[in-house]
């Protein structure tokens, strides 16, 4: 018994503990960057292996901050510095012992600099633009419909339109080589050029692996117009970015413009004075869906009307759009008066969609102002938390905004006041989208979620989908993320920052003159 105890000891001296020395490796392209209360580590990590993190702060002993078996790890350490202050990380490999000396191989400095309400605004619109450029679906570039996919490579044409966007500011701010970006955008209008298209509409989704549209309902195959218009606002705020840019964003334009030109918005009207949302090859207009509002469908009416080629007459726009029973509400909630929409005004995204191009800020016509008429609607559903008339937990001036999103109970659903729907679920991109009307309001909800609850809500592309703090601890956040909610936080961020996609959009001659045609005023 004593020999083959000698004999493991030895083998372990002998053997194991050199092998261990010889499995050292320094961890390949470690980075590090600070932001306001939080520093993203990242590293290449192919072989899959778990790194135990460790931060020293000014030179203080090292101590554990987490583990991953990812290639990247955010560390978000409290309260933000007051001061410049420097911070040390390791990457320890778990599990093998590394000498003090190799100990500064794993080692990576990095510069904490003091919070601003600015500096996290521009964190906010960078994590949440990677969506549309490190997750973008590699064959297509087109925007994945979610980060939790179940149905393969699903790739969506409004979200894409959204993330257009968020890139087109993304070029603007150098987050990536503008160059990049050209060549991103120019796959994508690639892949929509070839597309099967339905009268000039691409479908709502399509399966990035065959090409072809993938139903997003039993009979919503074919052409989906509202979506149409959400990826056509995008595009043409491209066309209008790079029209005098380099003759690669010239050709981008043109390229835009033909695809532009190609959409028969006139053929959805069936020759009646409605437009309809739906066509399929396969089931005709057996949806038979008319296009009426206040909703985020008002954008679909505007390029109607603007289109060079197929336009709609503006008789189509007030016997449709504007005869639904929530078109005209007038009643006020909470003392807050609401022009537009159904009571309590609906999901935010009603006055997301629409205004990520078309500038609400003096936007009128004989119903309402567009900016008061949304900014009305979003305090709405801040005086709704804070009332807080089903008791939920969490509800309040630091957490409100409800929108349709992911579900941690029930899967994806349309959250908003006053309505059963309302569970408890609170959708980040509700308050912050909505940076533009309510800018103080939004910004104490951006604070909250991510000075007080960063840890559990933001990830690599941002906050996350979802998050209901009435549930168990574990099952309250749905760690999703959905294109066509990341999208309006990157560029509503970026339009309260500059106006820019706002400003490009707006100056279009052919979107200026739509306009007047269905009777609005604007600067």
């Amino acid at each position: 018994m004593k020999t083959n105890l000698t004999t493991t000891l030895i083998f372990l001296c002998v053997v194991l503990l050199p092998l261990q020395a010889k499995m050292f490796h320094v961890p390949h392209g470690m980075k590090a960057d600070a932001y306001p209360a939080h520093v993203e580590l990242r590293w290449k990590n192919n072989t899959g292996f778990t790194y135990e993190i460790f931060r020293s702060v000014e030179g203080a002993p090292f101590v554990q901050c987490g583990e991953t078996s990812c290639d990247y790890f955010l560390d978000f350490f409290g309260k933000p510095v007051t001061k410049s202050t420097p911070f040390t990380y390791r990457l320890l490999p778990k599990g093998l012992k590394v000498d003090e000396q190799r100990l500064k191989a794993l080692e990576i400095k990095v510069q904490v600099n003091p919070a601003s309400d600015d500096a996290l605004r521009d964190m906010l619109q960078r994590y949440t633009t990677r969506y549309f450029y490190d997750f973008a679906e590699p064959t297509t570039g087109m925007a994945r419909e979610r980060s939790n996919d179940t149905n393969g490579e699903i790739v969506t044409t409004g979200g894409t339109g959204f993330g257009i966007m968020a890139l087109v500011a993304a070029a603007e701010r150098d987050y990536y080589p503008r160059k990049d970006i050209v060549h991103l955008i120019s796959r994508m209008v690639g892949f929509l050029e070839k597309a099967e298209r339905f009268h000039g509409a691409w479908a709502h989704w399509y399966d990035a692996r065959t090409g072809k549209p993938f139903s997003f309902s039993a009979y919503d195959d074919g052409g989906d117009l509202v979506e149409t218009a959400l990826l056509m606002q995008g595009l043409l705020t491209a066309k209008s970015y790079f029209s005098k840019g380099t003759s690669d964003e010239q050709l981008l334009s043109q390229r835009i413009n033909k695809l532009w030109e190609t959409i028969d918005w006139n053929w959805y009207t069936r020759g009646t004075d409605s437009l309809y949302w739906h066509w399929s090859k396969n089931h005709g207009w057996k949806m038979n869906h008319r296009i009426k509002g206040f909703d985020e469908t008002l954008i679909t009416y505007v390029l109607a009307a603007s289109s060079p080629t197929f336009p709609v007459t503006a008789n189509v726009y007030e016997a449709s759009f504007k005869t639904s029973p929530y078109f005209l509400n007038g009643k006020s909630y909470y003392g807050i008066r609401l022009d537009l929409g159904m009571d309590m005004g609906g999901p935010l995204f009603f006055t997301h969609y629409s205004f990520l191009g078309l500038n609400p800020n003096g936007l009128s016509d004989r119903h309402t102002n567009y900016f008061e008429r949304n900014r009305a609607h979003t305090l709405i559903h801040r005086a709704y938390a804070i009332d807080n008339p089903k008791q939920h937990k969490g509800y309040g001036s630091q957490l409100w905004g409800f929108t349709s999103s992911d579900d941690p109970l029930v899967g994806y659903s349309s959250h908003h006041p006053g309505t059963n729907a309302d569970n408890g679920t609170v959708s980040p991109t509700a308050a912050l989208s909505s940076i533009v009307y309510t800018p103080e309001e939004s910004m104490e909800v951006l604070r909250y979620l991510y000075y007080e609850k960063g840890k559990q809500l933001f990830g690599k592309y941002g906050f996350y989908d979802a998050y209901n703090p009435g549930m168990p601890e574990g099952q309250q956040v749905v760690r999703s993320y959905l294109a066509i909610d990341q999208g309006p936080i990157a560029v509503m961020t970026e339009n309260y920052r500059s106006g820019l996609l706002w400003k490009q959009f707006m100056q279009l001659p052919e979107i200026r003159q739509g306009l007047v045609n269905l009777g609005f005023s604007f600067p």
